[in-house]
């Protein structure tokens, strides 16, 4: 049994589809269907007829990518899809042969998929961090006993003390990912419980609400209130749950919050969640579109980036970012 990452989409376009039909999927629709695609020459030849005039380096790449999802992913093989739109990966086992399928208006190369769990990016150690963000559609995730770990955290046993602490791979890796990845854990440390409050907070005053945050202990499903004008009496009126533990937040939460609202006489509702959400409650917060969000890590971090400059000089000093320029690699 191998560990695969298959990305769904350079912008995680097709996540949703992947999740929703139980399949990974990969793109590339000038070469149409492979099935019947015996070697690796077959497959050379029809990967420079439908691009052609790209540099040898790109052919071999495209080459082993294509080759690995159509022939070399087996039955019973992990698969991890790293999601762009969730701070997340979705790990599932692979149930099916490569097909050629017309997925929504589109067709897509296929693999079935069982998914077993979607986990937190948090709970991932660095080195496998770096693996599924190496900057690739397709690629087996070997080093460090990769497959058996994430069996692990799929099982939720407690990993091993001292794993994860190998230096940068050599393979080209999404800088911005992994940069990404080390502030995540940074906060994951720094901003435990009712300290994470405060860095909602933070993102909201600086966009100019007046807040009021609850103390530390229970606080009757309001952490932070939030409204517009001088005194904080404007609209809209914001009610704010925090949510900073490891397990993702289910729909129960979420009606918990839109009661609260209602009690609060709050306008619209914030459920922030540090470990994300699953389907049921991201479902019920689209039926709730103007009247609830929901923010993951990567939601946060997004707030962070965007208004840290307005944060006080004691929360910058707690949460220390430079702003940084990096090369984009990327496929076609």
């Amino acid at each position: 049994m191998s560990l695969w990452m298959v990305r769904a989409g350079r912008h995680g376009e097709w996540e949703e589809l992947a999740l929703e039909k139980g399949v990974v999927v990969i793109v590339w629709e000038l070469l149409g269907d492979l099935s019947t695609v015996r070697t690796k020459d077959e497959l050379r030849e029809k990967i420079v007829e439908a691009y052609p005039g790209k540099p040898k380096g790109w052919v071999s790449n495209l080459l082993g990518q294509l080759w690995g999802f159509i022939r070399e992913i087996k039955m019973g093989d992990l698969v991890g899809l790293p999601m762009k739109k969730q701070a997340s990966i979705a790990i599932g086992k692979v149930e099916g042969d490569y097909e050629y399928k017309v997925l929504t208006e589109m067709a897509f190369h296929v693999r079935k998929v069982k998914w077993l769990r979607t986990i937190p990016r948090s709970e991932f150690d660095q080195d496998l961090l770096y693996s599924f963000g190496a900057i690739m559609t397709v690629c087996r995730i070997e080093r460090n006993d990769a497959e058996n770990r994430v069996k692990m955290l799929l099982s939720k046993e407690i990993k091993e003390e001292g794993q994860g602490k190998p230096a940068l791979p050599p393979e080209i890796v999404d800088v911005e990912a992994y940069s990404k990845d080390q502030i995540v854990k940074y906060i994951a440390e720094k901003f435990k419980g009712h300290d994470l409050a405060r860095l909602v907070d933070a993102a909201l005053k600086a966009q100019g609400y007046i807040t009021r945050v609850s103390p530390p202990g229970p606080d009757g499903g309001v952490d932070i209130l939030a409204a517009s004008g001088p005194l904080g009496f404007d609209r809209p009126r914001i009610c704010v749950q925090v949510k900073s533990g490891a397990s993702q937040v289910d729909v129960r939460v979420l009606r918990e919050l839109i009661g609260v609202m209602s009690k609060v006489k709050a306008d619209q509702g914030l459920l922030v969640s540090w470990s994300g959400f699953n389907s049921k409650a991201i479902q019920e917060a689209r039926d709730q579109f103007f009247d609830v969000r929901l923010w993951d890590s990567g939601d946060l971090l997004e707030a962070v980036f965007k208004y840290y400059d307005k944060f006080s000089d004691e929360l910058r000093a707690e949460l220390p970012l430079k702003r940084i320029y990096a090369l984009v690699l990327e496929e076609e």
